[in-house]
């Protein structure tokens, strides 16, 4: 678990990193049919890596633990992320913290969704 634990913080490392200095904008609140489409293909991409990743590999009580602990640190740190918004995303307007906190734990739905089932 300490293992997937880190590749987790790595995972939203690299994408706070991303997201940061590489992501030009995310749509804005009112923007209903793009965060509709963004939220949705996130939850669907999450799914298939962590379904792929973990059902085929573990048994069903273990990809459900290893899925905790991969996307973690995503909840922990990202709710800190969407609260200082604007010093973690000087990129980003602020008005779009909410669209991104429902954008992390869309992707976080999607891997935990996956595991649930079993094989």
């Amino acid at each position: 678990m300490r293992r997937l634990l880190l590749v987790g913080f790595l995972v939203w490392l690299i994408g706070t990193a991303l997201i940061r200095w590489a992501l030009p904008r995310l749509p804005a609140p009112e923007q209903t049919l793009p965060i509709l489409a963004l939220y949705a293909a996130s939850f669907g991409a999450v799914f298939a890596v962590v379904r792929r990743a973990l059902t085929r590999s573990l048994e069903p009580a273990a990809a459900r633990g290893a899925a905790i602990a991969l996307l973690l640190p995503t909840l922990i740190l990202d709710a800190f992320a969407s609260a200082f918004f604007s010093a973690v995303y000087p990129n980003l307007p602020g008005d779009v913290a909410g669209v991104f906190a429902g954008w992390m734990m869309m992707c976080c739905a999607g891997g935990l969704v996956a595991v649930l089932k079993g094989k």
